[in-house]
C-alpha cells in the first residue's frame, strides 16, 4: 500500500492546506520566494493560490513550525530555508506536510523504542544491530544510498524491544517509513562527507546507548536523530 493509499485506507485523507503547504514549499525551492524575502500577504497568497485566508494561515503555520518561514511581528512572514527540489520529486503530491507529521510521530514511537530497547535486547538482537550499523558504514564508504540499509537497523532496534507492537505498527506504516529514509539519504548524498558522517555519529550513538543498557541516553539519542532528520528534510543540499 503506498502513501495516499494508507492515508485513504486511515480515513485521514490530503487536507487542502497540505495542498497549499506544499505549493508554497515549491515556490521556495524554485526560487520564487527568494531566502530573506518576505512572502506576499495572506490576502495575497490566498488570491495567488485560489484558497482561502484560512487555509493560507494554516500552510503558513506548518512551514513556521517546519523552520521554513518565520513570522516578525507588523512585517509578515520571512523565508529561511530553501528545501532541495527532489525533496517535491520524491513524495506524492499533496504528502509533504503528512511525511513531516510522521517524523514527529517517529520521535516519540522511535525514541520509546530505543529506551526499551536498551533494556530488553539479547544476543542475537546484538548481532542484528551490529550487523546494520556496519552495512550503514559501507554504504556510507561506497557513496551509496543506504536506506534500506538504515531502515533495517531501526527494524533491529524495534526488535529489539522484545515488543511485537513496536515491530508491528513498523511493518503497518512501512511504506512511511521507507519514503522517510528514502528523501534524508538522498538528500545526504547531494551533502558534504562530514554531513553524511554526522548522521552516521547519530546513529552510532544510539547504538552504543541501546547496547550499553542506557536506557534515558538511548531515548534521547534517537529523538534527537529522528527530530534532526526532520529538520534536514529543508535543509536544502547547503544545510
Amino acid at each position: 500500500m503506498d502513501q495516499l493509499g494508507a492515508k485513504a485506507a486511515s480515513g485521514t485523507g490530503t487536507r487542502y492546506s497540505d495542498i497549499i503547504y506544499e505549493k508554497i514549499v515549491a515556490m521556495i525551492a524554485d526560487g520564487r520566494f527568494p531566502v530573506n524575502e518576505r512572502l506576499p500577504s495572506e490576502p495575497n497568497l490566498a488570491l495567488m493560490l485560489g484558497a482561502s485566508r484560512p487555509v493560507v494561515r494554516e500552510a503558513l503555520e506548518r512551514l513556521r513550525n517546519d523552520q521554513v518561514v518565520v513570522s516578525r511581528k507588523g512585517s509578515g512572514s520571512y523565508v529561511i530555508q530553501r528545501p532541495d527540489q527532489s525533496v517535491l520529486q520524491q513524495v506524492p503530491v499533496g504528502s509533504l506536510a503528512d511525511v513531516q507529521r510522521f517524523f514527529e510521530f517517529r520521535a516519540g514511537l522511535e525514541a520509546e523504542a530505543a529506551a526499551l530497547a536498551a533494556r530488553n535486547w539479547q544476543p542475537g538482537d546484538k548481532v542484528r544491530i551490529m550487523a546494520a550499523l556496519k552495512a550503514l558504514e559501507r554504504c556510507l564508504g561506497n557513496g551509496e544510498l543506504g536506506a534500506d540499509e538504515d531502515r533495517e537497523l531501526h527494524d533491529a532496534i524495534a526488535a529489539a524491544t522484545g515488543n511485537q507492537y513496536h515491530v508491528t505498527v513498523r511493518e503497518w506504516f512501512k511504506p512511511h517509513f521507507a519514503i522517510g529514509h528514502s528523501v534524508t539519504r538522498s538528500l545526504s548524498l547531494k551533502r558534504t562527507p562530514l554531513h553524511v558522517r554526522h548522521v552516521q555519529d547519530e546513529h552510532q550513538a544510539i547504538v552504543e546507548a541501546v547496547l550499553s543498557h542506557r536506557e534515558a541516553a538511548a531515548h534521547e539519542a534517537m529523538k534527537t536523530h529522528i527530530l534532526n532528520a526532520r529538520a534536514r528534510m529543508f535543509q536544502g543540499i547547503g544545510g
